[in-house]
């Protein structure tokens, strides 16, 4: 039995091997098939792609061929009508060549016919020539033959005779001369001055005797005043100067005739204001310490107004009574800054009359050293100053200069002349003054109106304080010739309408701009 199962078994196995391999391989013949089938119809749509894509590019090529033969034709014809064109400019250019060869050859003709016309004309002349020197010739034979004198002889007579009235007449005319100048002397010289006016209109500073020194609020002058009015009067201790406390808002003045006490005043003040503590041991510190620094300022500006005239060798006392000058005043004009421009003055006249212009210089420089000191010693400012200069070691034409400034004593050198012209012309050019300020600018304003109250004229600029006006004109309105006319009836104009020192400088500009833009 066992044997039999094993047996039958066995063939079981053996009958489902062989079932099962009967069946796999059924399987993968039907997958092989339909492997084969797939692939045939793959290939059969690779195929139609391709045919399709094969005709795609048939289709491309020969669009590609046409548009290329219309370009290549395109190309052609433009090309052809650019060989057309130049052939045509050639034509032209080789006619045109034609024409200046004609016109070339007849101005030739026309040159050579001129010529033999010039020569003929010439040939003319030399033979009339000729025959004017014969005749000439012939008429001086006869003149000596009825004057019964050679011809050296009648020019001796006519020299001599032209002679005896030159020599009148330069005498004359030496004379005239002579009378010309002594009567244009006074005239001359008002030109000169006139000229050193204008070239000194500079800036210049104007104080007073007052000074206001701003608070930062009203509750501050308070605190200025103190405890039963102790802090206001240690300040004018202090300082020599009036503090004036009103009901002006916010502002304390400071009153004082020496400028120099008010200026030490002011700074205190407001460094007393700044720093916030007020009281007088503090007051005293500050204006101790102001005071100092004061003596440095009023050194510095001394020097820096010695460099800036040129003049060497000033007493160093002399040097700190210049600093003074700039807190003084004289009719509103700043001392320091006249006493630079005197000196300036003083150097342009000497220059102008071949003098010593140091000395000139020197002399302008110093000639108000007195109102440095006029408050605290007796006498009048010129003698101080010509006290103090002799003082200091100054020469002594320096010295009678400064006395003889205001005509308080003799002068014996021109120096003396020179100093009292250049003071007087600091004191009164134009803008030195308040008065003469306004004067100053109307006529500025009068000058520029003269010159737009002409036809034509765009815009008009006083300068060089106003001795040159420029006038700018419209183009299109002006021609070249008419500039010189409208330049010439401005100065008409203004000679008749306008009184003036010196000269004015009338210049016309007429000018055409054409822009153009590179890109």
């Amino acid at each position: 039995m066992d044997v039999v199962s094993i047996f039958l078994g066995l063939a079981l196995s053996v009958g489902f091997f062989f079932v099962g391999y009967f069946f796999r391989r059924l399987t993968v013949e039907k997958k092989v098939s339909t492997a084969r089938e797939q692939a045939q119809g793959i290939i059969q749509d690779a195929e139609k792609q391709a045919q399709a894509k094969l005709k795609e590019a048939n289709v491309e090529a020969k669009d590609i061929l046409y548009r290329s033969r219309q370009e290549f034709e395109k190309e052609s014809k433009s090309r052809k009508q650019e060989l057309l064109a130049l052939e045509k400019r050639l034509l032209q250019r080789e006619e045109n060549l034609d024409r200046k060869v004609d016109f070339l050859e007849k101005k030739e003709r026309d040159m050579a016919a001129r010529e033999n016309a010039l020569a003929d004309q010439q040939k003319q002349l030399q033979d009339k020539d000729a025959e004017l020197l014969r005749l000439i010739n012939e008429e001086k034979q006869q003149l000596q033959r009825i004057s019964g004198l050679s011809a050296d002889d009648a020019k001796k007579i006519l020299l001599k005779h032209v002679e005896d009235e030159v020599r009148y007449d330069a005498g004359v005319m030496v004379k005239r001369i002579e009378d010309e100048a002594r009567d244009s002397a006074d005239k001359k010289a008002k030109h000169l001055i006139s000229l050193a006016i204008q070239r000194c209109a500079a800036e210049h500073t104007v104080e007073s005797t007052v000074s206001v020194v701003s608070l930062p609020s009203d509750d501050m002058k308070g605190r200025i005043i103190g405890r039963e009015g102790r802090n206001i009067r240690a300040l004018e201790v202090a300082t020599g100067v009036d503090v004036i406390i009103d009901d002006t808002p916010e502002a304390v003045t400071l009153s004082a005739f020496d400028p120099v006490r008010r200026e030490i005043a002011r700074i205190s003040l407001e460094r007393l204001i700044m720093n916030g503590r007020i009281h007088p041991a503090r007051i005293e510190e500050v204006v101790e310490k102001v005071k100092k620094e004061m003596e440095q300022t009023l050194k510095e500006e001394g020097e820096k107004l010695v460099f800036d005239v040129g003049v060497q060798r000033i007493h160093p006392e002399a040097v700190k009574l210049l600093g003074r000058l700039k807190f003084r005043t004289s009719y509103g004009q700043n001392v320091l800054q006249h006493a630079k421009e005197v000196a300036y003055i003083m150097g342009i006249l000497a220059g102008e009359m071949k003098l010593d212009a140091a000395i000139a210089k020197r002399v302008g420089l110093l000639h108000d050293l007195g109102k440095a000191v006029d408050h605290e010693v007796e006498g009048t400012h010129a003698l101080i100053g010509a006290d103090l200069a002799r003082k200091y070691g100054e020469v002594e034409d320096v010295v009678n200069a400064i006395a003889s400034h205001h005509n308080e004593v003799e002068f014996t050198s021109i120096y003396g002349i020179l100093v009292q012209a250049a003071d007087a012309i600091s004191a009164t050019r134009p803008g030195a003054r308040r008065e003469t300020l306004e004067l100053y600018v109307k006529r500025l304003e009068k000058l520029e109106a003269i010159a737009d109250s002409f036809k034509g004229v765009e815009k008009t600029f006083a300068i060089q304080a106003g001795r040159e006006i420029r006038v700018i004109v419209y183009p299109d309105k002006v021609s070249d010739p008419e500039v010189a006319l409208l330049a010439r009836d401005i100065t008409k104009k203004i000679e008749n309408e306008m009184e003036y020192p010196g000269q004015i400088k009338v210049t016309v500009v007429r000018e055409t701009r054409v822009v153009e833009y590179a890109r």
